[in-house]
């Protein structure tokens, strides 16, 4: 009698012990073991196609076999990788998730240690997908295209790509600078070099994630566009639209560094720098029996408003183009008394050898020239 008292008694003890320890166990979420997909945003989304899903429990699996099979669909080649000491399971993808993919990672149920039951689970993510080109400019099949720094090559992208490196590749080949905004949606580009008159160029996009190889760029799009011809079928009569037309069919002399293109048959200078033209103005040059002599010159002195004693007249934003000052380039000239001659005269040549400009473009070109510039009369 007395050891059945003893074994029940044991038997009591025991059955507490073991309802309190799985009492303590419950309390530390052996039972809710849910693990939970951690991104690098908000949503249920990996960052880029090669990076690991992280599935995280809330105490770490000393038997890892209770949480059963894993699959990923759709199916794709996988491994897993345990962490923190069995509390993360990485899902790594053994090449890379498709971007643009949505999956599902589904962990089969099973049965711990203590053959207490740990739930199934699924965890569906997504897969971030390439940017993709919202527009081109110029837009593909653009004619008469004339690139200069007011109007670049752009390419916009519906979102950022930043996690992408991109590649523009352009056929014919020339070297270009490019710059982006801070959100790195938008790219202009700027050739460095005069492009080809009259001729197809391609621009290509392609883009490919930071974390992969180099071979794995992907084409996001293209554009084709033509570049203006070298003269205009006609000249137009009209000295503003002129002066638009030869900026449009500018065809540098020099390449390198700042000069000025004067250019008698049309009455229109242009300004260059490092090949592209920057603007282009009308001009009077010399009259029958005192043109402007043709050659090539440079700036040799500056005055903000000469004074010309051989005609009693102010030459506001002078400009020398030989040392003893008989010509240069100037804004249209005044009188004394505050006269000054019309644009009227502009595109028409009226002066006595000196190159003339309008009353804005004579500050704009006296402001860009240095001593030295070169001017090139043709």
């Amino acid at each position: 009698m007395k050891s059945f008292r003893v074994l029940k008694i044991v038997s009591i003890l025991c059955s507490v012990a073991i309802g309190l320890f799985a009492a303590f166990w419950s309390m530390n979420g052996v039972e809710t073991l849910f693990p939970s997909v951690s991104a690098a945003s908000a949503s249920d989304t990996v960052r880029t196609p090669t990076d690991p899903v992280l599935i995280r429990f809330s105490e770490p699996l000393s038997d890892r076999g209770s949480i059963g099979a894993v699959s990923v669909v759709p199916s794709r080649p996988f491994q897993t990788e345990w962490r923190d000491g069995g509390k993360t399971l990485a899902v790594l993808p053994l090449d890379r998730w498709d971007p643009g993919s949505r999956y599902s990672i589904n962990l089969a149920g099973g049965k711990d240690g203590y053959l207490k039951t740990v739930p199934s689970a699924s965890f569906p993510f997504s897969v971030p997908d390439y940017p993709n080109l919202l527009s081109f400019q110029p837009a593909n099949g653009a004619t008469d295209v004339l690139l200069d720094i007011e109007d670049p090559i752009t390419v916009s992208l519906d979102r950022s790509a930043s996690d992408f490196y991109l590649d523009f590749r352009l056929s014919p080949t020339f070297q270009v600078a490019y710059e982006n905004d801070p959100d790195k949606t938008t790219f202009r580009i700027l050739p460095k070099e005069p492009l080809r008159s009259d001729t197809e160029y391609v621009l290509s996009v392609y883009a490919k994630w930071r974390s992969e190889s180099d071979g794995t760029y992907r084409l996001l799009g293209e554009t084709r566009f033509r570049t203006v011809a070298e003269q205009p079928a006609e000249w137009a009569k009209d000295i503003n639209e002129r002066a638009i037309q030869a900026k449009r069919y500018a065809h540098p002399l020099r390449t390198v560094g700042k000069y000025i293109d004067i250019n008698l048959e049309n009455q229109i200078m242009m300004i260059f720098q490092d090949g592209v033209v920057q603007d282009a103005y009308p001009i009077s040059s010399g009259k029958r029996g005192m043109e402007t002599p043709k050659g090539e010159y440079a700036i040799r002195n500056k005055a903000d408003r000469a004074w010309s004693k051989a005609y009693g007249l102010f030459m506001p934003n002078w400009m020398a183009l030989v040392p003893d000052g008989k010509f240069g380039i100037h804004e249209l000239p005044e009188w004394p008394g505050g006269y000054k001659e019309g644009a009227n005269h502009l595109g028409i040549p009226v002066s006595h050898g000196c190159v003339r400009l309008g009353v804005g473009p004579a500050k704009r070109v006296f402001d860009w020239t240095e001593i030295g510039t070169v001017a090139i009369v043709h």
